[in-house]
């Protein structure tokens, strides 16, 4: 659609549909060329919408990419979810953490702009609404941590699983290096041996901390 054949969504049904193709556009332009190369006329040009339409359903490009995470948030827990229900022991809770984060290539892109970026030009009910997200999905997580893994607390499994999605978006840019990055390590593979592989870190990062966070108590 564009701007000039634009017509204004009355019914709920166009508002939602319309609001499902701004987030569609923004996951698949983000899938492409990364979150951090996405802008808002970018999304209402893929969309079909005018920059200014796009601002009817989301204040900012921010609030757009928040909204997508909290999507990725639910569906990371609940793949989570159901690997821990049968789960016995750190190992498992460590392969259900770290292979359902490290198979979310587009949830930790995110979660790596989070705090930097996306959580910044955003409403304050636009932020409510992603943390509740977060901490309801975290907080589900943690109790069938305990479960499978009855030597932590749930504040402990908390901290575990909330660290684990943490870790996951610090590493995530590492192992995608820019173009520049790319031709160094070629150049210097003492320097690319260096750079931590994404899966067998995370793996291990999060295990110490199944380790370590009793021995804080």
């Amino acid at each position: 659609m564009t701007e000039q054949g634009f017509v204004r969504a009355r019914r709920p049904e166009h508002k939602r549909q319309r609001r499902e193709a701004i987030l569609d556009a923004a996951r698949e332009l983000a899938l492409r060329s990364g979150v951090r190369a996405v802008s808002l006329g970018g999304v209402a040009a893929a969309a079909g919408l005018a920059k200014s339409n796009v601002g009817r359903y989301f204040g900012t490009r921010e609030e757009i990419y928040l909204e997508l995470a909290a999507e990725a948030w639910r569906d990371w827990g609940d793949e989570v979810a159901e690997r821990l229900r049968d789960a016995t022991g750190a190992r498992e809770v460590v392969d259900a953490l770290a292979e359902t984060l490290v198979a979310r290539p587009f949830f930790c892109d995110l979660l790596g702009h989070m705090s930097t970026s996306l959580e910044h030009n955003v409403s304050v009910p636009a932020a409510r609404a992603y943390k509740r997200v977060v901490l309801d999905v975290i907080a589900g997580l943690a109790a069938l941590v305990v479960r499978a893994h009855p030597t932590l607390t749930e504040s402990e499994a908390f901290e575990l699983v909330g660290a684990a999605a943490g870790v996951a978006g610090m590493l995530y840019p590492v192992s995608n290096p820019s173009p520049v990055l790319v031709e160094l390590y070629a150049q210097d593979p003492d320097i690319a041996a260096a750079c931590p592989p994404f899966l067998p870190t995370m793996k291990r990062t999060i295990m110490a901390l199944i380790a370590g966070l009793p021995t804080l108590r």
